[in-house]
């Protein structure tokens, strides 16, 4: 199946958000379910870039009928033009360099690779206790989550930002992909456990920074209320 075609089915009954009032101009289209998850950070990248794009929101009956036509069996999906990008860390990636949001170097490139990684080891970790049915069991695994995980990653991407040289970024002296995504799932977190950035002022204050800028802000007040 073509890539055209596949987004084609993707639209069919699906919940769309239009992200502009110009239809034509868009030449990006985001396809995932009606939740914010891993997707919120590219939604993140196009509301701080100022860039149009079809939001294109998929209903959870829709998915086993879906499912089979991915690239890899799961959403997020990105169209531009007729070609499709799969997985959220590369489609960030791609949008960061795209619309400026990229670190200055092939350091600071790397190290916002290296972040991203560790994030994903953080959400594995969180994403796992959602997934576990013994009530026992998974607060076991909450518990090493809060006492474990948060302390060495949290603690480590803290102490990094107090280290570049006053300024409030993970990386460098100007806004980058990375601090959209660190603060939509350090938001995330403290919505369900609220206090644990406490001991991360340097974490709060980013997520903060980016949660007050314009562009993030009137996102936040239009895009759909959704529990996740």
């Amino acid at each position: 199946m073509s890539d055209l075609k596949l987004f084609n089915l993707l639209a069919t009954e699906s919940f769309v958000y239009v992200c502009t009032s110009q239809l034509s101009s868009r030449n990006y289209k985001l396809t995932y379910f009606n939740v914010k998850a891993v997707a919120e950070p590219i939604r993140f990248i196009f509301a701080y870039a100022g860039v149009e794009y079809e939001d294109n929101r998929v209903e959870h009956a829709q998915w086993p009928e879906i499912k089979g036509t991915t690239p890899w069996g799961q959403l997020p999906l990105l169209q531009v033009g007729d070609k499709t990008l799969a997985q959220s860390n590369a489609i960030c990636r791609y949008l960061g360099k795209k619309f400026n949001l990229d670190g200055a170097n092939e350091w600071e490139n790397a190290k916002i690779d290296e972040f991203v990684d560790a994030l994903a080891d953080f959400r594995t970790a969180w994403t796992r206790t959602f997934r576990e049915k013994d009530e026992t069991r998974k607060s076991e695994m909450m518990k090493d989550v809060l006492e474990t995980v948060v302390p060495q990653i949290f603690g480590t991407l803290d102490a990094t930002i107090a280290g570049n040289n006053g300024s409030p970024y993970l990386v460098g002296k100007k806004i980058t992909w990375i601090d959209l995504q660190t603060a939509h799932y350090l938001d995330m977190f403290e919505n369900l456990n609220p206090g644990v950035l406490i001991k991360y002022p340097n974490l709060k204050k980013l997520r903060n920074t980016v949660y007050e800028t314009d562009q993030i802000k009137a996102w936040c007040q239009r895009r759909p209320a959704t529990n996740m």
